[in-house]
């Protein structure tokens, strides 16, 4: 038998589908000793449901709806308003109906009710849906009651509804919607409590907003508030509005807004003792209900009625370091150029192979440096660190340090500050200038990840996960091995040395810049070379292109084999992948499909550079990028010589500058070296994971993803899965993936925001980092996903963050634009050896720059200036730019 009503204080709040997120709220709050909820029932989804199947015409309007695009308006809305008149023009079925008017008569149907909807994807904790669907105040009578019911029915498909959800990824097909009806409250004051700050996430700040009356007005924005913000029993802001209006009830229902007496309007709606009471009264719910809280109250008689709460959706989770006191905590994906969200088996491997203890939060890593900021001598060392990193994490550390006593003095010093990949940034241990140190380091790493290779081919169960858990640590080790970390530290030196002794001796800027072009090794800058040769093998064989335009990933190779020319060109591309296979975007993540296992990924730019270059680009670019820094270093040299002490200067600038270009290029190879043992891994693991799926253990190969690596350990162990966590797991990674990582962000809650703090920038400029010299301006191509890179020679690549899987791109572009970032990061190293401007660090230049607008990026100066739009000039280059 279908249940079509349920008391409030009935309901099982973990029953989403029967009653929607808002009852379901309801019902939580009617457990909490001290919360009022007005009374009231709930229309289930059983109801809804038989509506629907009453008008047989939804289902094939919601199939319709189902295939739309969330761009499609047009379509969202003549969809919508199809649903909503098929829904809104019937009756209530019978059964559905009697129960509502049963209900109805036990509470009072002469009363005056709020009705309310209460949708299967509102209220959650990974999307609030607020104010998506309709609400109605005052509703008195039966017929009035039942209309509403309809009214909040058909709003589930309104065309706002419907195009926030396909937004969200949500199935119009599998949402469902009850209805609250409770008795109203004859509020004398109304509002809403966040019990953390919904603009910078503080979880010890709360804010009220009161209104008169209902708080209809002030809800939807047509009415000033009061507003107050708390911090543990304190109000600490208050802002007294002045109140023209009151939302109240009218008789025979409804609603009106009244003109309040003139000495009322300035007149503060909530007395201190109110306020404070609101403040503990949300401190109780959102320690019953687990997380911070968006309530809806009202006030009558003094007494608090709670009539909703919701989930804050857009708080960032805080990492627990599992440390007293307050702290601060850094964005490792910022310095890390990969910004998305990770899989648990993707954070493990990376925390395992860090050098520094990293918390996760929101799929990504975070370190805590507070130790180091705590002592003056290395957080002098921190903030000179993030200044050359990332000029946006150093501002805002600097601010939280401006606030007294949040990170106290330590009376002993901390160590050294390390950055966020784990490294000591203490003195590198003296190195000598020979270009034989770095080919031997690179001949090490190379036989280091053919003996992980060969040790773990033949292993299989625990031995496997061991050997691999065991060989985590030698990787961690050699990340950290004086050698390695003094040929990095070498490049970035002299490049620092070079720019501030040319800066002091000849008034130059960003000198480096240019000496780093066509630097040797560099297995970035190489790979983008490298895969313009492919191109060259495919270009003279139409049918291949004509296969790679079509071609998808199942049975790639095979198809490749069949037009004229394809075993030449799948030579070729085969042997890239031999070499550069390993990579794919956000590489870090061990979880990520790799170039060879999905070489679909590369074609868009493979087929770029068959129509944008002509034979020989790259041997052509490699040769003008060397030809560059040699000239430049003449250049710098001879206006060297011609200062006082000129011989002298000259000579330790050639010193540096040798040293530059011995060991600039090595910069790239550790992260290329750390992937490639990354990429072992990953197959061991993968065919692991095959094994236990054939074992019916696994109910799919991924499931391996959501488990760290101790996890899968005990698994492969037992042969025990969770497999409630894995979904569970699922779910948090889609919802994660949905989150805008912090830079900084403290452990309050708090996401602190830097500043560039320049008066130097045109008007109207988007500040950013001056990463590799020059001024170009070109068409913006603002991507998010290197499959979608169809880009075109003079274009200005925009992108949230480069990790090297983008290289490849780079040999086409005009210049650079990134939102995270820094001096040493893989976008900007390459960008130098490939001779490009690019700026960096520039806040949400996905959001601010236009796909195709005109820009100017200006790579010395350190920003980027939107542009009229239009065409290039008519004597620009159409073709190989190299």
């Amino acid at each position: 038998m279908q249940t079509y009503v349920l008391r409030l204080e009935d309901i099982d709040p973990a029953r989403i589908d029967q009653v929607g997120g808002k009852a379901a709220s309801l019902a939580a709050l009617t457990r909490i000793d001290g919360v009022r909820v007005p009374d009231g029932f709930c229309v289930t989804t059983a109801a809804f449901a038989e509506a629907l199947a009453a008008r047989p015409a939804i289902g094939a309007a919601l199939e319709r709806l189902a295939a739309l695009e969330p761009a499609d308006r047009e379509g969202i809305r003549a969809a919508g308003a199809a649903l909503r008149d098929r829904i809104a023009g019937g009756p209530i079925p019978d059964a559905p109906r009697a129960a509502i008017l049963a209900m109805l008569d036990r509470l009072g149907p002469g009363e005056a009710y709020a009705v309310r909807s209460s949708a299967t994807a509102e209220d959650l904790p990974a999307a609030a849906f607020a104010g998506q669907q309709d609400s109605f105040l005052n509703v008195v009578g039966a017929p009035a009651i039942l209309e509403r019911i309809r009214a909040c029915w058909a709003s589930l498909f309104s065309e706002r509804a419907l195009a926030y959800r396909l937004r969200q990824g949500i199935d119009p097909r599998r949402v469902a919607m009850a209805v609250v009806v409770q008795r109203l409250v004859a509020a004398e004051a109304a509002g809403t409590l966040f019990t953390a700050d919904p603009l910078n996430g503080n979880r010890k700040l709360s804010s009220i907003e009161a209104g008169y009356g209902l708080g209809e007005a002030m809800l939807s924005g047509q009415a000033p508030a009061d507003r107050y913000r708390l911090r543990e029993g304190r109000i600490v802001e208050r802002s007294i509005a002045r109140k023209a209006l009151a939302t109240r009830a009218r008789a025979g229902g409804g609603t009106a807004q009244v003109a309040l007496a003139p000495e009322r309007r300035d007149r503060a709606v909530l007395s201190d003792a109110q306020v404070l009471r609101l403040e503990r009264l949300g401190r109780r719910i959102e320690a019953q209900l687990g997380r911070p809280q968006d309530i809806e109250w009202c006030l009558a008689d003094d007494a608090i009625h709670v009539v909703q709460s919701r989930p804050i959706t857009t708080l960032y989770p805080i990492p627990d370091a599992g440390a007293e006191g307050n702290r601060v905590f850094i964005s490792v994906g910022h310095q890390q150029m990969m910004t998305d969200a990770m899989k648990p088996l993707g954070l493990s491997l990376f925390q395992l192979t860090a050098g520094r203890p990293m918390y996760e939060a929101g799929g990504r890593l975070f370190v805590d440096p507070t130790p180091e900021l705590s002592a003056p001598a290395s957080r002098a060392a921190m903030l000179a660190l993030m200044g050359r990193s990332d000029p946006l994490i150093q501002d805002a550390i600097a601010t939280v340090l401006a606030r007294e006593g949040f990170i106290p003095t330590a009376t002993a010093e901390a160590p050294a500050p390390h950055p966020a990949s784990g490294g000591s940034i203490g003195a590198p241990a003296p190195i000598d200038d020979d270009p034989a140190i770095v080919v031997d380091l690179i001949q090490g790493s190379q036989a280091a990840i053919e003996a992980t290779r060969t040790r773990l081919e033949p292993l299989s169960g625990v031995a496997l996960l061991d050997a691999i858990l065991e060989d985590v640590q030698v990787l961690r080790q050699g990340i950290s091995e004086p050698r390695n970390v003094s040929a990095v530290m070498a490049g970035i030196n002299a490049a620092a040395w070079i720019n501030a002794h040319m800066r002091d001796w000849l008034g130059e800027t960003n000198a480096a810049d240019a000496l780093s072009q066509a630097a040797p090794n560099n297995i970035s800058a190489r790979m983008g070379l490298d895969l313009l040769d492919v191109a060259d093998a495919i270009r003279p064989h139409p049918e291949v292109v004509a296969y790679l335009r079509r071609a998808e990933d199942a049975g790639f190779w095979e198809g490749l084999t069949r037009p004229a020319g394809g075993s030449a060109a799948g030579a070729a591309l085969r042997a890239f992948l031999d070499r550069y296979g390993m990579r794919c975007p956000g590489e870090i993540d061990v979880t990520r499909p790799r170039w060879s296992e999905r070489p679909t990924l590369l074609v868009p730019t493979l087929l770029g550079h068959v129509e944008g270059f002509e034979p020989g680009a790259a041997a052509r670019r490699q040769a003008q990028g060397l030809r560059a820094a040699e000239a430049k270093a003449e250049s710098l040299l001879a206006r060297l010589r011609a200062l006082p002490e000129g011989a002298e200067k000259a000579d330790a600038a050639g010193v540096m500058i040798h040293r530059l270009r011995t060991f600039i290029g090595y910069r790239e190879y550790p992260k290329y070296a750390i992937v490639c043992r990354y990429f072992v891994y990953r197959q061991a693991l993968l065919a692991e994971a095959e094994r236990l799926r054939r074992a019916g253990i696994l109910a799919e190969r991924s499931d391996i993803d959501y488990l760290t690596l101790p996890e899968l350990r005990e698994l492969v162990r037992t042969g025990a899965l969770d497999a409630d966590q894995i979904r569970q797991r699922r779910a948090a990674h889609a919802a994660n993936r949905k989150l805008r990582p912090p830079r900084v962000i403290t452990s309050e809650g708090e996401v602190v925001e830097g500043a560039y703090r320049r008066a130097d920038l045109p008007a109207g400029a988007l500040a950013g980092l001056a990463v590799s010299a020059g001024r170009v301006e070109g068409r913006a191509r603002v991507l998010h996903d290197m499959s979608e890179a169809e880009l075109s020679a003079g274009d200005i690549l925009v992108t949230p963050f480069t990790d090297p899987s983008w290289t490849p791109v780079f040999v086409t572009v005009a210049g650079l634009v990134t939102e995270v970032g820094g001096l040493m990061t893989h976008g900007a190293v390459v960008a130098r050896e490939y001779g490009l401007p690019a700026v960096v660090g520039v806040e949400r230049a996905t959001e601010r720059i236009r796909d195709g607008q005109w820009i100017r990026v200006d790579g010395s100066a350190g920003y980027v200036e939107l542009l009229a739009e239009r065409p290039p000039r008519a004597d620009a280059p159409d073709d190989d730019p190299s």
